[in-house]
């Protein structure tokens, strides 16, 4: 049977089934109070229907308890730990218990209540986890109504425990245990990495793969995506991203690169509709991400949402968002699955955002785009070696939800002076439009320090992805406005097989330390998913309105830009300003902050300063009738930790 016919047949037996209208299984968030999958649901949603903490009371919110990271508890029998404070986990609730993952690679239950530890798997006692404490980002459930299992990722494991006890489950893998490292194959230059949740599927699970596309030699490792069985364990399947020869894309991969090149892994967070059976992947650069002149072509499935069956890995749609990628626009951020109504039509669609600022939105089932998208010409490459892909796709909507490209008109310009230095500044640079390509760095006097890109690495959208309402169909994503500098050399040809890898500045700003560009530096936009039309825009956090050149400007909210991650809820987004500790903060990014907006305006109705920055995505759930916030916070000075909020006790 063709993909079209099983596609059309999906379809037909929806149909059949009570009419798509009334069988369509929305996304419809979190249920029942729980919060069992990392993002509410499968389909990213991060959104709970939830709504004793409101409009009307969220002011009242008070922390409730604190839960200090376990892992601090194995320094004094593990003097080679090396902790982060930065803990990037959002829990999970299941029935009375809430659970976690941490940064080594251990498993904690938590009463929902209280904050009080009920187990821990001990990770390095059971010859997982990592002294490195990497971060984790979350972890995953599974049920079949009899057994309950975690998953996760610890170390270079994928781990299955019993939900009760927290031992690990004898018939899974060895004792528990699978080894993801072998599967690599033998260009993966270290252990395997990936900090990420697994998704689960149709008693499948489905892990990505952590890889350095920014090395300076063209051989490594792909990305693998692989599917094992939740039950024993064994290898369900392996899909690669990098197309061998048979396979659809490998015509994308010229002179034979595909053999060497490695990466366009999944390093992020992964979606499922379960219903379909379908699982969907965001896959990011390959190696490596500033030069391709060793792998000319587009480059299929890097940069790519691509749609899988979850049972079989059989490959069902994709579409590639970035062809031959230069800009390490790696497709960051989960998909979100979501219902929507399009000119009277329901479609069941998935929406990808993405750091160079778009929102790319496709029937999930046939991977048909939404609304059209068009492949514009963009500008190329001088570099030697290096071909451009001559034209990038661009969503005619909904609009870009960040600034693209730069032009003189974009820079500061709050007074004369802040706006001379900030022209001074760029004209040693190479800057234009959206997908202007990596320049030579040189310091000749004909020669410019490399281009200016923006949206930067990490973007645009980035890990922490964006929620949906699945009652109004509005999407709301978190966003960052935050140029960086791309300045090709030669590599020491003893250090690297590569023509050119990145070298010079990172970032750049005028010389009193301001970014060059206009805010807000960190916003979140409000997108009506059925029209394709933004609803609202604000700034995310104050910024540096009391910086030195500004304090006595009386500007408005300027946005930090960090990386924090939202929760909707049935009134409410709530949202941080992201830790100023965490990996890639641009200058005056992240704050302590943590606020609630009202979802239907973008006011700010609440705001709190936390101990740390917030470092995971929030979630929330009831307990003995009793609506929590809970998010983990950190930084350099802090020790990570989960904080709980809800409303004070009715003493009446």
């Amino acid at each position: 049977m063709t993909r079209l016919l099983k596609n059309l047949c999906c379809c037909l037996g929806l149909v059949a089934f009570g009419g798509l209208t009334t069988s369509l299984i929305a996304q419809q968030g979190a249920k029942h109070g729980e919060w069992s999958s990392y993002a509410g649901d499968m389909g990213s949603t991060k959104y709970s229907n939830l709504s004793e903490i409101g409009k009307d009371n969220v002011q009242d919110l008070q922390i409730m308890w604190k839960w200090r990271s376990v892992d601090y508890d194995l320094q004094e029998t593990n003097p080679d730990l090396n902790l982060t404070n930065i803990l990037p986990v959002t829990p999970l609730k299941i029935g009375n218990i809430l659970y976690t993952s941490t940064n080594v690679g251990q498993a904690a239950a938590i009463h929902p209540a209280t904050g009080e530890t009920l187990w821990i798997y001990d990770a390095l006692a059971d010859g997982a986890g990592t002294v490195r404490g990497l971060g984790n980002r979350g972890l995953s459930y599974w049920t079949d109504g009899a057994d309950e299992r975690i998953l996760l990722m610890s170390g270079e494991h994928l781990v299955a425990l019993n939900a009760k006890t927290g031992k690990p489950v004898p018939e899974f893998g060895e004792q528990g245990k699978v080894n993801l490292t072998p599967g690599m194959g033998p260009r993966l230059d270290k252990e395997f990495r990936w900090n990420a949740a697994p998704v689960v599927c149709r008693d499948v699970v489905v892990v990505g793969a952590a890889l350095d596309d920014t090395v300076k030699v063209k051989e490594q490792a792909p990305g693998y995506v692989r599917g094992y069985d939740v039950r024993t364990g064994e290898l369900r399947w392996q899909f690669n991203p990098i197309p061998q020869p048979g396979d659809v894309g490998n015509e994308t991969w010229e002179n034979g690169s595909w053999a060497y090149s490695g990466a366009a892994n999944v390093w992020t967070l992964m979606s499922a509709d379960e219903e379909l059976g379908y699982v969907y992947l965001p896959h990011g650069t390959p190696t490596n991400d500033w030069y391709g002149g060793h792998r000319l072509g587009d480059n299929l499935f890097a940069e790519s949402l691509v749609c899988l069956e979850c049972e079989t890995g059989e490959y069902v749609w994709h579409f590639q968002m970035v062809h031959h990628g230069l800009w390490d626009y790696d497709t960051a951020s989960a998909p979100n699955l979501v219902d929507i109504t399009v000119n009277g039509k329901q479609i069941r669609a998935v929406a990808q955002i993405t750091k160079q600022g778009f929102t790319f939105v496709f029937d999930r089932i046939t991977g048909e785009p939404v609304w059209p998208i068009e492949e514009r010409p963009v500008p190329q490459s001088n570099v030697s070696g290096e071909r451009t892909a001559p034209t990038q796709p661009f969503p005619t909507k909904p609009p870009p939800f960040e600034r693209q490209g730069l032009t003189i008109d974009d820079l500061i310009d709050f007074t004369p002076a802040l706006r001379a230095q900030a022209i001074k500044a760029v004209g040693e640079y190479v800057y234009g439009p959206l997908f202007t390509p990596p320049s030579l760095s040189g310091n000749d006097p004909n020669e410019t320090k490399g281009t200016i890109q923006l949206p930067g690495w990490v973007g645009g959208a980035d890990w922490n992805g964006a929620a949906f309402d699945p009652e109004t169909h509005i999407l709301y994503i978190p966003s960052i406005t935050a140029p960086v500098v791309v300045g090709l050399v030669q590599p020491d040809p003893d250090e690297s097989n590569l023509n050119y890898v990145r070298g010079g500045n990172r970032s750049i700003e005028v010389p009193s330390g301001l970014p060059i560009v206009k805010p807000p530096w960190g916003r979140i936009t409000a997108i009506d998913l059925d029209k394709g039309e933004h609803v609202w825009m604000v700034a995310n956090g104050n910024g540096p309105r009391d910086h030195p050149e500004l304090k006595d400007l009386d500007l408005p909210k300027l946005g930090a830009p960090g990386r924090p991650a939202p929760l909707l809820t049935k009134t409410l987004l709530f949202l941080g300003d992201g830790t100023p500790d965490a990996v890639v903060i641009p200058p005056f990014g992240g704050g302590r902050m943590f606020r609630a907006y009202d979802k239907s305006t973008g006011e700010v109705l609440w705001e709190t300063e936390l101990p740390a920055g917030t470092t995971g995505a929030p979630m929330t759930y009831t307990t003995n009738g009793k609506q929590y916030i809970v998010v983990a916070i950190g930084d350099r000075e802090h020790e990570a930790e989960l904080i709980a909020f809800s409303l004070p006790y009715d003493k009446s």
